[in-house]
Order: structure tokens, then C-alpha cells, then sequence
């Protein structure tokens, strides 16, 4: 990965903070860890004091997290929720509605979209699919504009389990952030980040009654062009549905997601599974 360089360009009087921050913001979305502050000034030829200063401004903004246990810094909550935002509104609901549509036909189910906010899952889109003789609708409480906690849904933990250890230590910092709507789900931050290795390692994520009792949800991630998890492709189902194909889902909801990352010009990371566009 090269290294990032502040870019140059005319600057007045006032701009040299402004500026510095956000050299700092993107060496820090360039690292696939944590840095120390000292790293990061020598890096980017900042001075220390400045680059302290810096730091505790954006630290206090929620755009850089800070880890005391290893003295070093990550982005924040604040920095995923402004890089998700350019794919968040009306670009990334036209692109997906006509893919939604497809998977949702193909499966005969209920299919959504769904971004991450801070701790929560927002769903953007719901897509039913055409009505056939003998089917009855589920009531689902995933609707447009419902947050859920992200650590309960498939659509929520399809997208944190792509995040960054930074990222999870800030989403969910104290005990009670890991709520529980079902009596079911993790309980600490250590078992919910070993759901999600197992989970970004198969690429695809799958919670059964952590929502609803008697349902359960699968769903997959889809990138942007620096293989971050944008959105996610999900659908419900009843758990003891008779017709119900786990695998046919996966691979529709794959092909979904991977058409997704391809129409927002995307790259699947390698340990999200095989998204094959079939």
C-alpha cells in the first residue's frame, strides 16, 4: 500500500487545520490498523503538538476513535457514517431497487437493503415479490426507515463483519450496547467479533430468532472501490418455512450483492466468499 502524502494546492491563513485533519483522516482510511500519533505526524510532517491537538478535536468529534490499551488511534463512527453517506441516499437506492427486485422474484421472499448508522441497521429498501396463488404475506417489523441493533440483524452483521476492530471497540465500547431483543444473541464484544471473523470469513452472515421469535435472516455485504462494506442485501424468512432453500438464498443474495458492488464501481475484498456474478 503506498503511503499517503498531503496534497498540495493553495491554502489560506485559515485552512492549514482543515486541511491537516483531513490529511489525517485519509492516512488513517489508507492503514489497516491502528497508528500511533507519533507515526502519524512524522508520516504526514505534521508537528506533534499539532498533531495531538488535532486528534483530541476529532477524537471528541467521534471521526477518530482512540484505543488506550495499545496508545494508538483508528477512524471512528463518525468517519463510517460520512463515507457511507455518498452511497447511502438516492444513488444507491436507484442502482439497487432493479437488483432487490430480482433477488426477491428469484426467491419469492421479502428482500431489503439496509445500511449501518452508527450501532444500528436502517433499511433503505423493501422489495416483495409478485404475488402468487396460495402465498401469504409474514409480517416483518425490518420496513423502510426501521432500526434495528446491528449485532442482531443478518443486514447489520453482514456489514460489521467487515469493519474494523477500531470500529467494533467504538460501535459497541460499553457492556449494555450489546442489547437483546429475543433473550438471544452475543453478549460480550469478544464473542461478537468471533461471529463475525467466522461470518466475513464464508462472506455471507445469518441470524436465526435474534429479532424475531420463529424467523430468522440471511444477508451479504456489498463494497465500495476501497472494499468497504457500503450496504447489505438481506431477506427473512420463517424459520421452519417447509419450501425453504438456505442455499438457493445464499446465492441469490451473493449474486445480488455482487451486482450491487459492481453498479457502485466496487471491489469484493477476497475474505468476503466467492460473490461470483452468476
Amino acid at each position: 500500500m503506498s503511503e499517503h502524502k498531503p496534497t498540495p494546492g493553495p491554502a489560506s491563513s485559515a485552512s492549514p487545520a482543515v486541511a491537516r485533519a483531513l490529511d489525517m483522516l485519509m492516512y488513517l482510511a489508507g492503514r489497516p490498523g491502528l497508528v500511533q500519533a507519533a507515526t502519524l505526524a512524522r508520516d504526514l510532517g505534521i508537528p506533534r503538538s499539532s498533531a495531538y491537538h488535532i486528534l483530541t478535536v476529532l477524537t471528541d468529534r467521534g471521526f477518530v476513535t482512540y484505543v488506550p490499551s495499545e496508545q494508538a488511534y483508528g477512524l471512528g463512527v463518525s468517519s463510517f457514517e460520512v463515507g457511507s453517506a455518498y452511497l447511502r441516499h438516492e444513488p444507491l437506492e436507484r442502482l439497487a431497487r432493479p437488483i432487490l427486485r430480482t433477488v426477491a422474484s428469484r426467491l419469492g421472499q421479502t428482500v431489503h437493503l439496509g445500511i449501518l448508522q452508527g450501532a444500528e441497521t436502517v433499511y433503505l429498501l423493501k422489495e416483495r415479490p409478485p404475488a402468487r396463488a396460495g402465498d401469504v404475506d409474514i409480517a416483518l417489523v425490518t420496513d423502510v426507515g426501521v432500526r434495528l441493533p446491528a449485532h442482531l440483524t443478518a443486514n447489520g452483521r453482514a456489514i460489521l463483519a467487515h469493519t474494523s476492530t477500531a470500529q467494533l471497540r467504538a460501535l459497541f465500547s460499553r457492556p449494555g450496547d450489546l442489547t437483546t431483543r429475543t433473550g438471544r444473541g452475543p453478549r460480550s464484544l469478544p464473542e461478537l467479533a468471533g461471529e463475525l471473523a467466522r461470518e466475513r470469513e464464508r462472506g455471507w452472515s445469518q441470524e436465526v430468532e435474534l429479532v424475531s421469535q420463529g424467523f430468522c435472516s440471511m444477508g451479504v455485504a456489498a463494497f465500495d472501490h476501497n472494499e468497504r462494506p457500503v450496504a447489505a442485501i438481506s431477506t427473512t424468512w420463517r424459520r421452519h418455512h417447509g419450501r425453504h432453500d438456505t442455499e438457493e438464498v445464499r446465492r441469490a443474495l451473493a449474486q445480488g450483492a455482487a451486482r450491487l458492488t459492481a453498479a457502485v464501481s466496487g471491489h469484493t475484498p477476497p475474505a468476503a466468499g466467492a460473490q461470483t456474478v452468476v
